[in-house]
């Protein structure tokens, strides 16, 4: 078993480890591969217009983090062309599905980035171009390969013109149209393989040799070669939805069984319903089914005996009961009371988050959605949204409240954590004093939200601008308390703020708590923001570019909630869109 990450920096120990094996690698498995090479790979990473593309390294990954493949697609978003520098397995590892595994993974990367295609080369399968017979051997195997998805030489051209006399390391350059019908004109091609030479190869070309293959490409559109090595023609790159549905969509799918019928009572199944209903009038999602994970990603977070309690407390009540608590021992917490009920308030925050049979199995399974989502974003994925319902953002270490039993987006952030650097958002109306909790002593995990006043708002004693984190985690939890009454212009002013937190604190992934309680009219709330509100936060938020994972929390005004969860998502899309087609930009000394 293996997963395939993308890693764009080597900011975290475990984006170092796995640059570290792929340098081991490379001239193991690449015998004439240039020492500078190898070690330019991290400045590629950090740098992208030094080089004028941005490097993307995906990885395949054991259980143990051991590296068993990699592949470097470089972007030129300024062409909007993607160009593969490298593709290997580890010695040893040429079986088992990790090649095409990877090549899969660059082709729905390219898709999604809207590249004209895939370039790169490959060694030349014809004997007077490749007199070695075992060399000839492996660049058939390879044409053969990569013939199964439609890509083939441009022919036509000076391409495999040698840069030295006497030069037998020959290549086509190959173009992969992801399986749509590409016509790759001449003028196009031309700008495509003066660029690969300059910026791959400017060190060893000469200008004139570069004109010389430049000029040769005369054919508008370009000619491929004929098939070869398949008979039944070619597949496509990818299903159409890995374009028109980017972001995994994981639904608590127990979550309706979670019903708490008492009047009142705003945290209810219609809300998820809404939500759904309207997402899937877009073509924006995959949906993706929940994973089962284990109990220790959730005590990496809560405390064991706090699970454990509510474990056995939601499964010995009878079905259609629930308790509320009616006891906050605050004067003798070493001592809480044997009665399982009675024990509610020792790790309860208010007296309106009630227990029942069906609570914890419906808080574990948002558990599992939200890792999911972050299992997906980890090993690429750019958006996934865990729609979930109960809500996690106001469960704290060893306490329940607001609605929230688990707080599945701080388990999800804490796994993402052990990859890289993490950012945590939450724009729900109320604070989330859960996920402030736990990690208010980190510096791995930057948590920020936007929300009203706890003077006026639940939970009334977090959430203050004040509270900036505490030992190493000082100065990494950011508030930004406001007021009562609010224009949309000064939410959206703040929200920029945060977004420039983020950026300056260079995470890999962001974990965004979506809260859309912050719409006009919600019950719970007092802002005036509308879905076209709701679209220009997503833009802002995708445009920011980071692999977001999104877990839903609150929003109680049904009428609008799926309307506005719509817009919210289309502006996520478009805004990272577009600043992925953006050419790159000098990153920050």
């Amino acid at each position: 078993m293996f997963r395939i990450r993308k890693i764009h920096d080597t900011t975290s120990p475990a984006n170092r480890h796995a640059l570290a094996q792929v340098a081991e690698i490379l001239p193991r498995q690449f015998p004439t591969i240039r020492q500078e090479d190898i070690d330019r790979l991290p400045r590629q990473l950090e740098d992208p217009l030094r080089f004028k593309y941005r490097s993307i390294l995906f990885v395949a990954e054991d259980t143990q983090a051991n590296v068993k493949g990699f592949a470097l697609l470089l972007h030129m978003a300024d062409l909007k062309c993607c160009y593969l520098d490298l593709l290997s397995a580890a010695p040893g590892k040429t079986g088992g599905g990790i090649g095409s595994v990877l090549y899969e993974r660059l082709r729905e990367e390219a898709l999604s980035l809207e590249a004209i295609g895939i370039f790169f080369e490959c060694r030349a399968d014809e004997p007077h171009l490749n007199p070695d017979p075992a060399i000839l051997k492996q660049a058939v195997a390879r044409m053969r390969f990569y013939e199964r998805y439609g890509v083939r030489p441009i022919v036509n051209n000076a391409y495999t013109m040698p840069v030295k006399p006497n030069d037998l390391n020959l290549y086509y350059l190959m173009f992969d149209g992801l399986g749509r019908d590409v016509q790759l004109g001449r003028d196009t091609a031309r700008r495509i393989v003066r660029a690969i030479l300059e910026r791959k190869y400017g060190d060893l070309c000469t200008p004139e040799y570069i004109a010389a293959v430049v000029t040769s490409f005369q054919d508008d559109p370009v000619v491929l070669r004929a098939p070869r090595y398949t008979r039944r023609g070619f597949p496509r790159a990818l299903p159409a939805e890995s374009v028109s549905q980017p972001i995994a969509l994981i639904v608590n799918d127990k979550h309706e069984i979670h019903h708490v019928r008492e009047r009142g009572y705003l945290e209810a199944p219609v809300r998820a319903a809404s939500i759904l209903k309207e997402l899937q009038k877009t073509t924006l999602f995959k949906t993706v089914e929940p994973k089962s994970f284990a109990e220790k990603y959730i005590t990496a977070v809560h405390d064991k005996d706090y699970v454990s309690y509510l474990r056995n407390a939601c499964v010995g009540m009878p079905p259609g009961k629930s308790i509320y608590p009616e006891v906050f021992p605050v004067r003798n917490t070493a001592r809480p009371p044997k009665s399982m009920p009675l024990r509610a308030g020792y790790y309860c925050i208010d007296p309106f988050t009630p227990l029942n049979h069906n609570a914890y199995l419906a808080a574990r399974r948002a558990v599992d959605c939200a890792m999911t989502g972050a299992e997906l974003i980890a090993a690429g994925r750019h958006f996934a949204y865990a729609l979930v319902r109960p809500p996690g953002h106001h469960a704290e270490r060893r306490a329940f409240g607001g609605f929230c039993y688990f707080n599945s987006a701080a388990v999800a952030a804490n796994y993402l954590s052990q990859i890289g650097r993490v950012a945590v958002l939450d724009i729900d109306y109320h604070h989330g004093n859960g996920t402030q909790e736990i990690f208010y002593e980190r510096a791995d995990v930057l948590t920020l939200s936007l929300h009203g006043h706890p003077n006026y708002v639940y939970p009334h004693f977090s959430g203050f601008e004040d509270e900036r984190g505490r030992g190493a985690g000082e100065g990494y939890n950011v508030n930004y308390p406001l007021p009562e009454q609010i224009t949309v212009e000064r939410y959206q002013a703040t929200l920029t703020r945060a977004l420039k937190r983020i950026k300056d604190y260079k995470p890999q992934f962001l974990v965004l708590c979506l809260g859309l309680d912050t719409a006009k009219g919600d019950p719970t709330g007092s802002w005036p923001l509308k879905s076209p509100d709701f679209e220009r936060n997503g833009d802002a938020i995708g445009a920011v570019g980071l692999p977001t994972l999104v877990v839903q929390e609150g929003g109680y005004r049904t009428r609008t909630l799926g309307i506005n969860a719509r817009h919210f998502f289309e502006g996520l899309w478009r805004g990272y869109r577009q600043g992925a087609a953006a050419p790159p930009k000098r990153p920050d000394r």
